[in-house]
């Protein structure tokens, strides 16, 4: 079993950058495709981005262009990018093994007007 633990989120201004980890242990997530979600209050929880274990990724439209997704599979863990930001990426944002279908605990990202 892996463990996903997400770090670096906070209290950003609209217009600011972020970038937010997810480490990983108990396993190796290298050969893992990866992904991260994010759900509002009152909301559902959605899909924002995932990365094959080449390198290969893909991202909702709402945030293509803002978000990069990478990996570092020397220190196990993947990132999450996040510029341009707009009061209405504020969310918990979970990190996601694709293979073992393992969930982070989340991290808060607010952004203000």
């Amino acid at each position: 079993q892996v463990q996903l633990v997400e770090s670096g989120g906070g209290l950003v201004q609209a217009g600011g950058s972020l970038t937010i980890s997810c480490a990983a242990s108990g396993s190796i997530i290298s050969s893992h495709a990866m992904a991260w979600y994010r759900q509002a209050p009152g909301k559902t929880r959605d899909w924002v981005a995932h990365i094959a274990s080449g390198g290969m990724a893909d991202y909702a439209d709402s945030v293509k262009g803002r978000f990069t997704i990478s990996r570092d599979n020397v220190k196990n863990t993947v990132y999450l990018e996040i510029r341009s930001l707009k009061p209405e990426d504020t969310a918990v944002y979970y990190c996601r093994d694709y293979v073992l279908g393992s969930w982070g605990q989340g991290t808060q990202v607010t952004v203000s007007s």
